[in-house]
This record gives structure tokens, sequence and C-alpha cells, in this order.
């Protein structure tokens, strides 16, 4: 297995996710024009940032909040990578320190949902971070351009379309097929209805603790033998 081959696996299984991903910037260059943005900060938040959620946040509160409070709301929603930087530290620690910062800046949601799946069976390989590098660098070619089009073209797109609810509906496609022994569904299960429920009493960090107690649930599910 080349560097190529690899690189081309993740790009290829990324590309069905776009579908999701390309009316996401979109919403996001319309909501930053609106929002009093230019043109170029508008564009060159997509690069710098480079995280949907975030930068919708980041163009709604601008304005309206200090310094401070937009960088902790920011924070906030971007905890969630860590999370999937420790994940993927077991198949990627071996890489020089190069490697580990191009890669983490890759490392998005769509693209750790295909590329965590792809190592746990890959992992043999000395180039299997390739597919990681396709998957990541796939997403952000789309993300800059559907950006872009927001941007510029996005006021032409009628609202009524909810464009923004493709999201979850990706997301529930990677993780389903995925779930196949009791701890993996019990865990998102979990995970799943706490987020709601947190989200419900408007707690800040409720992606982040929704997740530490799917991943507890998990790791009970295991140790009591729950695991077909």
């Amino acid at each position: 297995m080349t560097k190529w081959y690899h690189f081309k696996k993740g790009v290829v299984q990324e590309l069905p996710i776009q579908i999701g991903v390309f009316p996401f910037g979109i919403i996001y260059g319309v909501i930053a024009i609106e929002s009093g943005l230019t043109i170029l900060q508008a564009f060159v938040m997509s690069s710098v940032i480079f995280a949907g959620a975030s930068q919708i946040v980041f163009a709604k509160l601008f304005l309206i909040v200090n310094p401070t409070s937009l960088l902790t709301s920011i924070t906030a929603i971007n905890l969630r990578h860590f999370l999937y930087g420790v994940s993927v530290n077991e198949y990627l620690k071996q890489l020089t320190l190069k490697w580990r910062i191009i890669l983490s800046y890759l490392l998005t949601d769509e693209a750790y949902a295909v590329s965590i799946k792809y190592f746990q069976s890959n992992n043999h390989s000395d180039f299997f971070h390739y597919h990681l590098l396709g998957s990541g660098l796939t997403l952000f070619i789309t993300w800059q351009l559907s950006s872009l089009v927001g941007i510029i073209f996005g006021e032409a797109v009628p609202s009524y379309l909810n464009l923004e609810f493709i999201i979850p509906l990706s997301f529930i496609g990677i993780i389903i097929p995925m779930l196949r022994k009791k701890h993996e569904i019990i865990s998102c299960l979990a995970s799943g209805i706490s987020s709601l429920i947190l989200y419900r009493l408007n707690i800040e960090l409720w992606i982040i603790f929704s997740a530490l107690i799917g991943i507890f649930l998990g790791y009970l599910c295991i140790s009591f033998g729950v695991e077909e």
C-alpha cells in the first residue's frame, strides 16, 4: 500500500460527506456577510478557524460581545477537537512533530469520522496517516469553496431550504453503520440523550459533557463484559 493508495482512499471516502458540508459552508458565508464582516475577513476566517460551528458563532457575536467572551465561546465549542486528538494519538504518535501539526489542523469532524474507522483496520501500514491527509484536504477545499459561494452568492439561496439540516443527517449516515456491538450502541445512545438534555439546560459545554458520559458508559459496559 503506497502513500498515494491511502491518500486516494481518504479522498474517495470523504467525498460523499461533502454533500452535507457544502450547504453548511454556504450558510456560514451568508451569516458572515450579514453580520458585517467584509468579504476578505469572512473568507480568511475559513482558513484561520476552519471550524463551521465556531465560525458561525464568531460571525454572530463579534459585534455584540467583548473579545474575552467571544474567545471563551469559540474555545468551548472547539473542545471536542481535543477528544478527536486523544483518539487519533494512538495511531499517529510515532509521526514527526511536523506531520502531527499538519494533521491536527486537518482533524475536523468529518475527516475524523472517516479516518478513525480507516485507522482501526489499516494501522499496520507505514503510510496509513496519508488517509487523514486526503480526507482533511478534501474537506478543506470543499469548505473554502462553499464559504466563498455563500459569501458571494448566498443571498440568492431561499431560506426555506433549511440547508443546515443536512449536516446532522450526514453524520447519522456515518455513525449508524459503525455501531455493531452493544457497548457502542449504549455509548452512542447515552451521548445523544445526554446532549439533548444538557443542551436544553443551556450548559455551555454540553457537547463535551455528553461525549464524556458516552465514553464513561461505554467503558463501564466493557468492564462488565457487555461488549458483543
